[in-house]
């Protein structure tokens, strides 16, 4: 059977992205009196910035114990270590390429501009090669610092 209308589990993403685009248009049409409630989402937001802060934080050190308990049950370290790795090599040469190659052909092509002018302002250092949740406080951070942009559009 092919699921089709309401038969499909799941959230509807769609749904709540149109509904705060439209939240957002009628608070700002309110002028003032939706100005409270903007600050609100705004400190909501800060809030979950700094909450997502303190995991990238501390769950590095739950992880180190997990894996910790794991590599002393092994019997072959030397097959784990080398396995390891050809993990770390393959993860490294993905994100050079990703990251030196690919990204910029796709801005090259979508700006006609050198994408290896400002290589310090990309940001692709300081939080993490592969942007994620996990890094969007520091890369929302290094890009109006770095790159200038507003902080609303960030």
């Amino acid at each position: 059977q092919i699921p089709f209308g309401t038969d499909i589990e799941g959230m509807n993403i769609l749904g709540l992205v149109l509904f705060a685009l439209v939240l957002g248009v009628a608070l700002k049409k309110l002028g003032q009196e939706g100005e409270d409630l903007i600050r609100f989402f705004n400190s909501f937001n800060e809030a979950t910035m700094v909450l997502v802060t303190w995991i990238m934080w501390y769950v590095p050190i739950g992880i180190m114990f997990l894996v910790g308990s794991k590599i002393v049950e092994m019997e072959d370290i030397v097959l784990l270590v080398t396995s390891l790795g050809k993990y770390i090599f393959a993860s490294i040469l993905g994100h050079v390429i990703h990251g030196g190659i690919i990204l910029p052909l796709i801005y090259f092509a979508a700006t006609r501009q050198n994408p290896y002018q400002h290589p310090g302002s990309l940001c692709f250092i300081p939080p993490c090669p592969v942007p994620s949740s996990a890094t969007l406080p520091s890369m929302i951070k290094c890009i109006e610092e770095n790159n200038g942009v507003d902080k609303r559009i960030s």
